[in-house]
């Protein structure tokens, strides 16, 4: 039975199935749902899409069934790749992939984890479905009075499920214990908080409800907004078995389906709104987070084009420089509207896209999604901003911080047309700006060198895992132990031959990898990753799957496995006898303590 402990609740499934499941769900088919991947003799190379990258560094070796990256160091299997891009647990991940090659799961021993995400996810329907009803009631008059302001008709609130917490301390709870919720589930949920003198209430309180729904259809829990001037504006659900701020965006189950090429980020839920009934059913926002690396990748697997559209306040120029920093370097492209100062009662002020759209109408903002510009020109328009180009020192000042941005621009093309551009716009010749650019260029080569030599003269460091979790006690041990690792899962024929036990390993995580191989062999199966997951934490499994990635082609497969083994002993039997000579300097340090001879 395949079990793993620790992050998620004990589950296990049997080996058979587990073995049939890998086999029916391709390792390069699985991966290329998610990444573009180009065949390379036995390996196949793409962006990895768990980090930023503009050179390919990640790789899957379908005869071995595994993927790593070379960059941020993620690896394993299958079902390790399923977890880690959908955010699953083990569990969820058999599920997801038997699902997709229409496999039955067979009975196992019950999965608490899996069982209360399904709890959780049918209570936050049915409090959905009791927000909903509440908007059409007097207990809702509020709600609905602010959406008919804000301009949201009926159809669009039915659209994203809007709903109404009436303004009471405990509605939800009576009703969703009524219908047989405990109240530990509600707070699970994140749909009450325990009160201080040892009570409960329900965490949203005369505000508009908005359901978060992922890309599954599954509403995994709520924002909310105000109804008055009170702060917070907003609340959201605290992250909780079945939801996470920072892998979920507002809106995304509709705006994947759009026929448009891009998304369009914006900052709030009601700009969503606003935007989908405006017919840009492309639009998504954040929930109370800037945008992350895990919202990134959300966004990938829908587009490469991405539109930022925040307020154009400075909370909003700031998150809008977060994004672009966070983007760079990504397979996304990225565009910014910035969105004009309009006039409002007599003044012109700023304001968001839902104030824009409903002022000044779709077809003027279709009009400033074709004009927006790239991420370039956008942070080179905000550096122009205020420039003074007849004073000299301004003139001077704004051309290095903008040679500075453009020395960081990948492509040489892209680097003379905006060194022309700008040198166009200070009134500078252009080999004046070509020069500055170089400058920083330079500069910016150099650096990366000499990080490169710092890293090359610091073997341990290269040959460590990065996580200290799993850092090896003995390098020179751990090198030759994961040589051992390597040899079985390409030469499993060898195993009887080797005299090494479990309990010689330096390294806990080898040694296990030592025993879960040793023992498939002997059942008949294969050794490779596919024996390990669900065996291993994350970090594990990557740090096996940079062990099994590299090359084990050897003429002698016998005699490297005897050196091997002759290094790990060796370097046990150095430990030991370090560790009995500092056990005899101890014993000798207390005698010359009592017989007073000091030291």
């Amino acid at each position: 039975m395949r079990r793993i402990q620790g992050r998620w609740a004990e589950v296990a499934f049997p080996e058979a199935f587990m073995d049939e499941l890998i086999a029916r769900n391709d390792i390069v088919s699985v991966v290329s749902g998610y990444t573009v991947l180009k065949r390379q003799g036995t390996r196949h190379f793409g962006l990895c899409p768990f980090h930023n990258e503009k050179t390919p560094s990640f790789t899957v070796t379908p005869e071995k069934d595994l993927f790593y990256c070379f960059g941020c160091g993620k690896g394993g299997g299958v079902v390790t790749f399923i977890m880690e891009i959908e955010g699953l647990s083990f569990s969820d991940a058999v599920y997801f992939l038997a699902r997709r090659s229409g496999m039955t799961v067979p009975d196992r021993e019950e999965d608490k984890t899996a069982r209360m995400r399904a709890r959780i996810l049918r209570l936050n329907l049915d409090a959905a479905k009791w927000y909903r009803a509440n908007l059409g009631g007097i207990q809702g008059r509020a709600a609905a009075d602010f959406l008919k302001k804000r301009r949201i008709t009926p159809k669009t609130a039915a659209r994203f499920g809007l709903g109404a917490a009436p303004d009471s301390w405990d509605s939800l709870i009576n009703a969703m214990t009524q219908a047989g919720y405990t109240k530990q589930e509600l707070i699970d949920a994140g749909l009450a908080v325990p009160g201080k003198s040892g009570g409960l209430y329900d965490r949203f309180r005369n505000k508009l409800i908005f359901p978060v729904i992922d890309v599954r259809g599954d509403i995994i829990g709520f924002g909310s907004r105000v109804l008055d001037d009170s702060k917070p504006k907003y609340v959201n659900s605290p992250d909780t078995i079945a939801y996470s701020k920072r892998r979920s965006l507002y809106g995304i189950h509709l705006a994947k389906n759009t026929k448009r090429s891009d998304l369009i980020l914006c900052e709030g839920n009601i700009d969503v709104l606003t935007m989908h009934q405006a017919g840009f059913d492309n639009a998504v926002a954040t929930m109370g987070t800037s945008l992350t690396q895990e919202q990134i990748k959300l966004i990938s697997r829908y587009t490469k084009e991405l539109v930022l559209c925040y307020d154009n306040d400075d909370a909003g120029m700031k998150a809008t420089n977060r994004a672009i920093e966070l983007l760079s370097g990504s397979e996304i492209s990225t565009r910014v509207i910035r969105l004009p100062q309009i006039e409002k009662d007599g003044i012109r002020v700023k304001v968001d896209v839902d104030d824009f759209i409903n002022l000044r109408g779709r077809d003027a903002f279709e009009r400033l999604l074709l004009g927006s510009e790239n991420n370039v020109e956008y942070l080179l328009s905000r550096l122009r901003e205020g420039i003074d180009f007849s004073d000299d020192s301004q003139k001077v000042a704004y051309l290095r911080k903008a040679g500075e941005l453009i020395a960081g621009l990948a492509s040489p093309v892209e680097r003379e047309v905006y060194s022309a551009r700008e040198a166009e716009a200070a009134g500078v010749p252009a080999e004046a700006m070509r020069l500055e650019v170089q400058r920083f260029r330079k500069a910016r080569l150099k650096t990366a060198k000499s990080k490169r030599e710092r890293e090359a003269l610091s073997p341990a460091r290269t040959v460590q895992p990065k996580e200290r979790a799993i850092r090896y006690g003995n390098v020179r041990s751990a090198i030759a132990e994961e040589g051992v690792i390597r040899l079985i899962a390409n030469y499993p024929e060898f195993i009887e031959r080797i005299s090494l036990e479990p309990g010689e390993f330096s390294s806990q995580v080898l040694e296990k990898a030592y025993e879960v191989f040793r023992a498939a062999v002997r059942e008949g199966r294969p050794p490779g990753i596919s024996c390990l997951e669900g065996q291993l934490t994350q970090q594990e499994t990557s740090l096996l799957a940079h062990v099994l990635s590299e090359p084990a082609e050897i003429e002698n497969v016998q005699k490297a496995l005897e050196d091997y083994i002759a290094v790990i002993r060796s370097e046990r039997e150095k430990e030991a006898a370090a560790h009995d000579e500092n056990a005899l300097t101890a014993i000798l340090r207390e005698y010359r303590s009592k017989k007073g001879y000091g030291g």
